[in-house]
């Protein structure tokens, strides 16, 4: 999947059901000959990721995260549908290749899309490569362009304008996230509460409607190994849906972690490196590619913070249950107080 992200041992207590697996894909799978290996990727907090390597070729497997019970998450056909769309009106998601929703094969639906090959972005970049100031600042106008793009797509041609519910998108998403996040609570966290108050006084009237990706960030981008500014993929399509970009807008603002921010959200990526815009530079352009009116941007700041602190909790939650076993789980409630701390701040200096 990328230079960086290479595939590696699956990890004990998420291995698949291999016979079931090879027995499914000689009959679906058309040229597949019985023959492939299986690695994981590491990276990834939700949807889990395989490799599959076969005499025909690579393939991704992505299937829901074993123990997970969050009603409308992990919907796999729902991302196999929108990416069948999106390879003829956006070119940048990978080519998807077969659905299962089959329980014997694996307990859960899963799907195979095609492996795009380049450099994905993490918590550290490679020695190799070359992130200079201006190189840093051409990615990120170009990751910029790419959302608005996507906001502007035309639903009724590429046939997604029954994809979601866009009337009260808004309202749902913020009485919806606090709902999840309530419900997922291990610890007190003040500063989440406090968001969580300010947010259900303060909801704006919804202006617009797209497809919106609602995971937009760097380690989602697949970029050309060659000319890393340049974007070749976007993955990660398992929370798309029909409704108010700005939420979106929102959510990738909050991933946009500068370097005057907490080291814990500096970890999301290498949006802090010299030469990223700004989150402010970054709502400008937006608004110049899109045409759309951005003065409520605090808002869907402070909502893009909270939505992810709660993720976040959703996926701690999972690992004080002992549903899953990855070590990375164990201190993320550090990420859920400062995805909060973040919030609280812009509301007191009123801004980005």
């Amino acid at each position: 999947m990328s230079i960086n992200d290479q595939a590696q041992a699956v990890r004990p207590g998420e291995e698949l059901k291999v016979d079931a697996l090879k027995a499914y894909l000689i009959k679906h799978l058309e040229g597949f000959d019985g023959a492939f290996s299986l690695l994981q990727f590491p990276g990834g907090f939700s949807n889990l990721t395989y490799l599959l390597r076969t005499s025909q070729g690579d393939y991704v497997l992505r299937r829901p995260p074993f123990g997970a019970n969050i009603k409308g998450g992990h919907d796999m056909k729902r991302e196999f549908r929108v990416l069948k769309a999106l390879e003829k009106f956006y070119g940048k998601a990978p080519k998807p290749v077969l659905f299962c929703d089959d329980q014997s094969v694996m307990g859960s639906d899963f799907y195979l899309m095609e492996r795009m090959e380049g450099v994905i972005l993490r918590g550290k970049a490679p020695e190799s490569l070359d992130l200079s100031p201006d190189r840093m600042k051409s990615l990120s106008e170009n990751a910029i362009d790419h959302l608005a793009d996507l906001h502007l797509m035309d639903l009724d041609a590429a046939g997604l304008k029954d994809f979601g519910k866009p009337e009260g998108y808004t309202k749902r998403q913020v009485m919806g996230w606090i709902a999840r996040y309530e419900q997922a609570a291990t610890d007190e966290v003040d500063e989440m509460d406090q968001v969580a108050t300010w947010l259900k006084k303060n909801i704006p009237p919804q202006q617009h409607v797209s497809l919106i990706h609602n995971d937009f960030k760097y380690d989602n981008l697949v970029l050309d190994p060659e000319k890393p500014e340049q974007i070749i993929g976007v993955l990660d399509w398992e929370m798309s849906t029909i409704g108010n970009p700005l939420m979106d807008l929102g959510t990738s603002l909050a991933y946009w972690a500068q370097a005057d921010d907490d080291e814990v959200l500096k970890s999301f990526g290498l949006t802090w490196l010299p030469g990223n815009l700004s989150r402010k530079a970054w709502v400008e352009r937006y608004a110049q590619r899109t045409g759309f009116d951005v003065s409520d941007q605090l808002f869907y700041y402070v909502f893009g913070a909270f939505k992810i602190g709660g993720i976040i909790q959703q996926i701690y939650q999972r690992y004080q249950k002992g549903l899953t076993q990855d070590p990375r789980f164990a201190h993320l409630l550090v990420a859920v107080k400062a995805n909060a701390q973040n919030a609280v701040k812009a509301l007191d200096r009123g801004g980005l």
